[in-house]
């Protein structure tokens, strides 16, 4: 039984991402690859994490560009098969359009607002707020667009469901067990919250890759979302 979590693979070089990845499939259903990490080694960090488990690869690049030069991006990392690949909402229609139609066998999950911002944050930014109403109207934006996943905060996991049905994947970063630090999250919940809320895929990691054992960190956080029925 593995949990719906994607755990972020925010390693300083390869080989710990690879360690890591190793450490926690056996309790989880995907590992997260962010940009940092794609960006020094290449392609080459999707088969290193993924190995021979086959989990989920959630490609966690936020592209945001002009929809011809994102279209080019998603139909180039397609070939690695990544179960996710993330988009900035914010991007508009067209682009979102340009990378669903550019890899039609990944989830393309639009991003909506980053779960870093706070409402002050928003203004600054001349986005309309509050945080939830400029959620919902990306979220609208992205799925008429073609986009079949979501990223949102826990906060605005119940409203964005309401706004968007069932068949849209929600995934949901600013996750924390309770009693961890939210670092540099604004807008958080724990996993027990995030999935009440209608979250199915949670985004967890220094919580379990900072942990001295981080397999025994994911298999613990697996084990309390089993006892509230949140692990499949």
């Amino acid at each position: 039984m593995k949990a719906p979590i994607a755990v972020a693979l925010d390693a300083p070089d390869l080989e710990t991402a690879a360690r890591w990845a190793t450490l926690v499939t056996p309790h989880v259903s995907t590992v997260k690859v962010g940009l940092e990490l794609y960006l020094r080694y290449g392609p080459d960090v999707v088969a290193s994490v993924r190995g021979a488990s086959g989990v989920q690869v959630f490609l966690d690049l936020k592209l945001h560009d002009i929809p011809a030069t994102v279209a080019g991006a998603a139909r180039a990392v397609s070939r690695l098969k990544p179960a996710y690949l993330t988009v900035h909402a914010a991007g508009g229609s067209a682009m979102i359009r340009a990378a669903a139609e550019a890899a039609p066998n990944t989830r393309i999950a639009a991003v909506t607002v980053l779960t870093s911002l706070a409402e002050e944050d928003l203004t600054s930014l001349g986005l309309a707020g509050p945080a939830l109403d400029a959620v919902r109207r990306l979220s609208a934006l992205a799925v008429e667009a073609g986009a079949s996943a979501l990223v949102c905060s826990p906060m605005e996991a119940a409203a964005v469901r309401a706004e968007v049905g069932p068949e849209v994947i929600l995934i949901t970063p600013g996750v924390r067990p309770h009693g961890a630090a939210t670092q540099d999250q604004a807008r958080v919940a724990t996993p027990e919250q995030a999935l009440a809320a209608g979250a199915d895929l949670l985004v967890i990691g220094r919580p379990i890759t900072a942990a001295p054992d981080p397999g025994a960190a994911a298999a613990g956080i697996a084990a309390a979302l089993r006892r509230t029925g949140g692990a499949a």
